[in-house]
Formats: C-alpha cells, sequence, structure tokens
C-alpha cells in the first residue's frame, strides 16, 4: 500500500488548509486512517484519527479547529484544517492500518506565519 499525501502550504494565522492522502496498491479493506506531525525537534504526534466505521478522534489541541474525514470509495482521507496557528507548523504524515499492517506517506509541509 502507497500512501500519497497532498495540500500542505504556507498560510497566515487563522486560515485555512485541506490535506488529502491518497491509498494505491493492494488494498482489501482499509482499517483506521490517522494524521500525525512532527515539528521541528519534536516527537510525531497524533493528530486526528478515524475508523473504517467513521468514528473520529483528535488532539486536544486541535478539537474544534480540524476535521478528519474520508471517502472509503475512493480510499482517501482528508484533514480540514481552520483558524490555522503558528504552533500547527509541522510536517504532517497519514497514516493508514489494514490487516495487521502499517502504512505511512512521505509528509506534506504546513507552515502557519504570524
Amino acid at each position: 500500500v502507497q500512501l500519497q499525501a497532498s495540500g500542505g502550504g504556507s498560510v497566515q494565522a487563522g486560515g485555512s488548509l485541506r490535506l488529502s492522502c491518497a491509498a494505491s496498491g493492494r488494498i482489501w479493506s482499509i482499517d483506521a486512517m490517522a494524521w500525525y506531525r512532527q515539528a521541528p525537534g519534536k516527537q510525531r504526534e497524533l493528530v486526528a484519527v478515524i475508523t473504517s466505521g467513521g468514528t473520529t478522534n483528535y488532539a486536544d489541541s486541535v478539537k474544534g479547529r480540524f476535521t478528519i474525514s474520508r471517502d472509503n470509495a475512493k480510499n482517501t482521507v482528508y484533514l480540514q484544517m481552520n483558524s490555522l496557528k503558528p504552533e500547527d507548523t509541522a510536517v504532517y504524515y497519514c497514516r493508514a492500518d489494514q490487516r495487521g499492517s502499517t502504512y505511512w506517506g512521505q509528509g506534506t509541509q504546513v507552515t502557519v506565519s504570524s
């Protein structure tokens, strides 16, 4: 399974971005999909996760601002990011789980300026 993330960029504080991550390859039934981020000098952290049934969970720091969704027909997960803050600046990675295996995308840079 390959994951291709897109949608990153540079915005001012208060702005919005939408990330996409499309899975391809040997896909049978993808289980959970998630977004993580890693800021310079920090550990990678979970931002949001969505199960195959649509149940979502968010990091406290993004609740009310970010929305994760998925299109199972397209094997794609999205992250709508609103009211962005400078502290949201990081490389964002998507993750997909399938049959006990975990797959990662290549990362997309999000930069929020004040």
